[in-house]
């Protein structure tokens, strides 16, 4: 699998954070998918290489901070930036109006990661305060605002080229993961680039089109749906706004699917067996 070799190209797990991969917050990340809940939908209209989910992205996210800065601090933050994601991720943006930035659904990152005592006990023992943590904005080699190169945008180009646009070989991960290098922009911020302007340029190229799928007709149209879905389920009751942030995707579609709403099955009919010829 393309998603195991890349994950052995940026080095084993560093040992003080083994322990912290079992944070119960963390651990929900395993059943959150990357393709913000597409997994689910019409086959026809996506057709995924292999699973990825929140989880993966976070540890990749991980283990490129350490392979970079052997900073332990920006390392866990890399590791608990997406611990707010919500059953079916960005979805929740399209449906709070927010799909141009989505960073709405990051409002729950303090709460989740106090409300993890383990995760709290963890901290502890390595004398890290939680605020280094909830604060992942701060490292921009983690995070940093478009068009900028951050560990999460890098590692997202990669994840999707690997298991939604198929536009990636082992060479190229091998290539781009042993090109990084972290420089001083120029606004003073440290910022991940490359050494070789050729794999800078591949990396271009991966990025413009994987942005051809994201903003295809068809993207559009069944995020858009997964969210009127969502925003009605909660409408009817068989969910709370905050139920995306406790439960997994499969518990969540279970709710939705069980109902007796005619609207909400017709959608969910729709998500589940739409033709891509039939998106206009």
């Amino acid at each position: 699998m393309t998603l195991d070799y890349y994950k052995k190209q940026l080095g084993r797990i560093p040992l003080f954070l083994e322990k912290y991969l079992q944070a119960p917050s963390l651990l929900r990340l395993k059943r959150i998918g990357y393709f913000c809940g597409m997994d689910y939908a019409s086959k026809d209209v996506y057709d995924f290489r292999e699973k990825i989910t929140r989880y993966d992205h976070s540890l990749t996210t991980a283990l490129m901070t350490y392979k970079l800065t052997r900073d332990k601090k920006a390392t866990l933050a890399g590791l608990f930036h997406d611990i707010s994601t919500p059953c079916f991720a960005h979805v929740i943006d399209y449906m709070n109006e927010d799909y141009a930035n989505q960073e709405s659904t990051e409002e729950y990152t303090e709460e989740i990661l106090k409300n993890d005592t383990y995760l709290q006990e963890c901290l502890k023992e390595d004398d890290i305060p939680i605020e280094d943590i909830i604060d992942f904005k701060k490292y921009t080699v983690v995070d940093n605002k478009r068009p900028k190169l951050c560990a999460d945008r890098l590692d997202g180009i990669i994840l999707t080229s690997i298991g939604w646009t198929k536009n990636i070989t082992e060479e190229d991960i091998k290539n781009i993961v042993g090109d990084i290098h972290v420089y001083t922009n120029e606004k003073g911020e440290k910022e991940i680039g490359f050494i070789r302007h050729d794999i800078a340029n591949d990396v271009v190229k991966k990025s413009e089109e994987i942005d051809i799928y994201c903003h295809s007709k068809e993207d559009n149209y069944m995020m858009d749906l997964l969210g009127k879905i969502v925003k009605l389920g909660i409408k009817n009751k068989l969910l709370s706004y905050k139920d995306l942030y406790r439960l997994d995707e499969g518990e969540l579609l279970k709710r939705l699917i069980e109902t007796d709403n005619e609207e909400l099955l017709s959608l969910l009919n729709q998500f589940i067996l739409k033709k891509k010829e039939d998106i206009q």
